[in-house]
This record gives structure tokens, C-alpha cells and sequence, in this order.
């Protein structure tokens, strides 16, 4: 019989390790049933950390984020908290990659047979560790991304929770349609009072007069929305969440976009016209250049267990 490192060694875990029913697999072979409510219902959360060079960065956060869902869609994991960690680890470590998007979710599962009742659902656990995953490159956004103010509506705050961290993305996803039809690579979506809220997969932060402002209301309370915040309070910059409306948005000095997978992106035309002079701005350009120093900064980031450093 094998033991656990020879059966990684002989394992290629190299495009990604997925953690399914109590086993390590390589993500092609990681399943999950066409019945699980997950699938069928979106009923679901879910979290995204990432590891760069080696590290988690800001891991503690994303884990609490992840249980506080759980336990607001009252879903229960197979596990506690340490097991959880252990095994994100483990995933990261199996696949040997040095920089890696690690994801985790809890599904709602299946009920018994002939019930629709969700508390009787047996909970569906899965993660995965695939190579890390960009939203914009560096050279994208190295020139500046472009973005469309959406006509469609997000999906109301409450009806559907923005802070638990959710896969009901059918407006998000066609407002990118309607984003790419205006020559746009990026989208952010308006609440019912014409607010800005988010878009797919990050935050927005826009610039005037000195102080960056982020949408308070209708949105995910991001790791890396957060990490700007707590930039801005290092650097002295005055940073705040509150209502950004879109006449605010188009006057904005500068723009950004926060996301794990991309960290602070700069926005350089907005529905076509440039923000600012048209190229990446000075106070997003500092954020962005601190946020990756952090994460080789103690506090900041962990170094992965069984990695070398």
C-alpha cells in the first residue's frame, strides 16, 4: 500500500487538487450530482482565497466570510474551521503550484428522495486549488481596463443577500453581454435607486476630490475591498463606503476594481470615455503596487503548510 506522499508523487495533481467526499482527487476527476440543489437551485455559498508565491494572503478573512455564510443559509460544513484550513492546505500543496485560486463551497445537497424540504438536505462540502486565475492580466492592466455602466438592474439586497457570497450571477452575467456589445471588457451594475453596486467578481472604488469612495449597500463585502480600505488607513488616504451614485462614478478622478483574482485593477475609460487623462492613475497605481508588497508581509499573508519558503 502506498503511502500519502507516494500517492501524491504518483498522482498529477498539477492542474488543480479538488477535496470531494472525504478524498483528495484531481480536479478532472472532482464530480458533484446534476440533483444536488446546489446545481439546480443555486443554493449555495461559497469562498475564494488565493495563494501567491506561495502564500495565503489575508486566508483568516476569507474563512471567516465562508462560515458566516454557512451559517446564514443554515447549512452545516462536515467539519469545524481547523480541518477546513488543513484541507485548503493540503489542496495547495498536492498540486505544487506557487501561485494558485483556492476555492470552497457548501451546497445545499439533496434532500430525501420525494422531499423538498431543505432542512433535510445532506450539505454538499467540495474546495479546489487550481493555477491562480486573472480577471484583467498584468498587461491588461498595465494599459487600463474599460468599463460599462449596466442598464440592467442588480438583483434587489433583499431578495438576495449580497454579503453571503452567492452563484446568482444571470444579471451580472448579462450585463457582460451588454458590456462587450459597447466595446467594454468589464461591467458594474446599478441597485433600484440607480446606485452603483458591483459587478462580476469585484468591488469598485472611485476617486474624487481626494477620497476614494466604495459602495456600502447591494454588495459583497470584499477581502480585497477591504484590503483597500485598510491601504487607504496606512497611507492616510481618506477611503469610506458609502453611496455612489452615477453621476459621482462619471465625474471620478480615478477608478479601480478590487477582486482576489486580479487585486487592484485601474479603470482608464468608462463607457468610452476616459477617466482621468486615460491611463492608470497615481493614487490607484500606489494602492495597487501596496497591496502586492502585502503579501509577503507578515500578518498579511501565511506561508503554506508543507510548502517550502
Amino acid at each position: 500500500m502506498l503511502c500519502a506522499e507516494e500517492e501524491i508523487r504518483m498522482t498529477d495533481y498539477s492542474a488543480g487538487c479538488a477535496y470531494m467526499d472525504g478524498s483528495f482527487v484531481p480536479i478532472a476527476e472532482a464530480k458533484i450530482s446534476v440533483l444536488d440543489w446546489g446545481v439546480v437551485r443555486s443554493d449555495c455559498t461559497y469562498d475564494v482565497a488565493h495563494v501567491w508565491q506561495r502564500r495565503f494572503f489575508r486566508l483568516d478573512k476569507h474563512l471567516d466570510r465562508f462560515l458566516r455564510g454557512v451559517e446564514k443559509l443554515r447549512m452545516r460544513l462536515p467539519f469545524e474551521r481547523e480541518r477546513l484550513e488543513a484541507v485548503l492546505h493540503e489542496c495547495v500543496v498536492r498540486t505544487g503550484l506557487d501561485d494558485a485560486y483556492v476555492s470552497m463551497t457548501c451546497t445545499r445537497g439533496r434532500p430525501p428522495a420525494g422531499s423538498r424540504d431543505p432542512r433535510l438536505a445532506r450539505n454538499t462540502f467540495y474546495c479546489f486549488a487550481v493555477p491562480f486565475v486573472w480577471l484583467a492580466t498584468p498587461e491588461q492592466q498595465a494599459a487600463g481596463l474599460h468599463l460599462h455602466v449596466s442598464s440592467i438592474p442588480r438583483i434587489g439586497a433583499g431578495s438576495v443577500d449580497p454579503t453571503v457570497k452567492n452563484y446568482h450571477w444571470l444579471d451580472m452575467e448579462m450585463s457582460l453581454f451588454e458590456a462587450y456589445e459597447h466595446d467594454a471588457n468589464f461591467t458594474v451594475l446599478k441597485d433600484g435607486e440607480g446606485n452603483i453596486t458591483e459587478g462580476p467578481g469585484y468591488n469598485l472604488f472611485a476617486l474624487r476630490n481626494g477620497t476614494w469612495t466604495t459602495p456600502a449597500r447591494g454588495v459583497l463585502e470584499g477581502i480585497s475591498r477591504q484590503t483597500v480600505l485598510d491601504l487607504c488607513g496606512e497611507l492616510n488616504v481618506r477611503a469610506a463606503a458609502g453611496t455612489l451614485s452615477e453621476a459621482a462614478l462619471r465625474q471620478a478622478e480615478e477608478i479601480i476594481l478590487t477582486s482576489t483574482a486580479g487585486g487592484v485593477m485601474p479603470v482608464t475609460r468608462l463607457d468610452g470615455k476616459p477617466v482621468g487623462d486615460g491611463t492608470p492613475g497615481p493614487e490607484g497605481t500606489r494602492l495597487r503596487q501596496l497591496y502586492w508588497q502585502k503579501h509577503s508581509a507578515p500578518g498579511w499573508s501565511t506561508l503554506v503548510r508543507g510548502a517550502q519558503p
